[in-house]
């Protein structure tokens, strides 16, 4: 029932990028919802096209999506579509492909289906709660690092602190840098600030099912489709090195939150 349910919502996610791709390098009306955060109009078509099918699909599900304003209602119930139109809008813009249409179902306060569909890269990424998370048709694994220093950082660069680490390449979208660390492509990915969970929902799952390490960046586990709509921070790792990412990061996790 699930793979059935995860079948459709692959291919609604690919009809999504499509879309998106069909617009992508050309020009596009944009603007700031606040400073330093852009949309684009086509932000909005494909939040309007997600919302339409997915809706169809599951009509008692909730919805939260970036580009769509919250209702209470959604908090009724078991089952909601936790949404990210274009994940990685900054490279989107830019003519990069580091951006991915994100979708999750969330039911009862986790992800159970997440699809990421990344057409500029080429890349399909999809996970139901117990079967894995797969690339395209390639199970995907987290990496079996157990030593901190080393750990692979999807960064552009590194806190002074953190120079044991070793960057690499950056997609703009937190739910690809996520992915990467399922796939065993970079070993530990940290955010230390409030985020919204449409940005991580589908990425969560895919890196559980992936045998990935994940929690907030407190250490503590994430849950979805909260009042806030938002989580503190996010921390994905390979799994042997959680413990010791936690440890590395928990002064500046609690300095940053107790300045919230």
């Amino acid at each position: 029932m699930a793979e059935a349910l995860a079948d459709r919502v692959s291919a609604i996610a690919a009809e999504a990028g499509a879309l998106a791709l069909s617009r992508f390098g050309g020009e596009v009306k944009r603007w700031e919802k606040s400073p330093g955060q852009p949309v684009c109009e086509v932000d909005i078509a494909v939040d309007r096209l997600l919302r339409d099918r997915l809706s169809a699909l599951l009509p008692e599900a909730g919805w939260l999506s970036e580009e769509t304003v919250d209702s209470a209602d959604r908090l009724g119930g078991r089952r909601v579509w936790v949404v990210d139109p274009i994940d990685g809008t900054r490279d989107y813009l830019r003519g990069r492909p580091g951006w991915a249409v994100s979708i999750a179902l969330v039911e009862d306060g986790q992800p159970v289906i997440a699809v990421l569909d990344a057409p500029a890269r080429g890349e399909h990424w999809r996970a139901v709660s117990g079967e894995g998370a797969y690339r395209g048709t390639e199970r995907v694994r987290a990496s079996g690092r157990t030593d901190l220093s080393g750990a692979r950082v999807p960064a552009d660069a590194l806190a002074k602190t953190d120079r044991d680490f070793v960057t690499v390449a950056k997609p703009n979208s937190i739910a690809l840098r996520m992915a990467m660390v399922a796939a065993g492509e970079a070993d530990l990915l940290a955010t230390l600030r409030w985020g919204h969970e449409w940005d991580i929902a589908a990425a969560v799952l895919i890196a559980r099912e992936g045998g990935a390490a994940v929690s907030d960046a407190l250490g503590q586990p994430l849950s979805f489709n909260t009042p806030r709509g938002e989580a503190f921070g996010v921390l994905v790792t390979a799994p042997a090195i959680h413990a010791a990412a936690v440890a590395r990061l928990a002064e500046r996790a609690k300095a940053a939150i107790g300045g919230e």
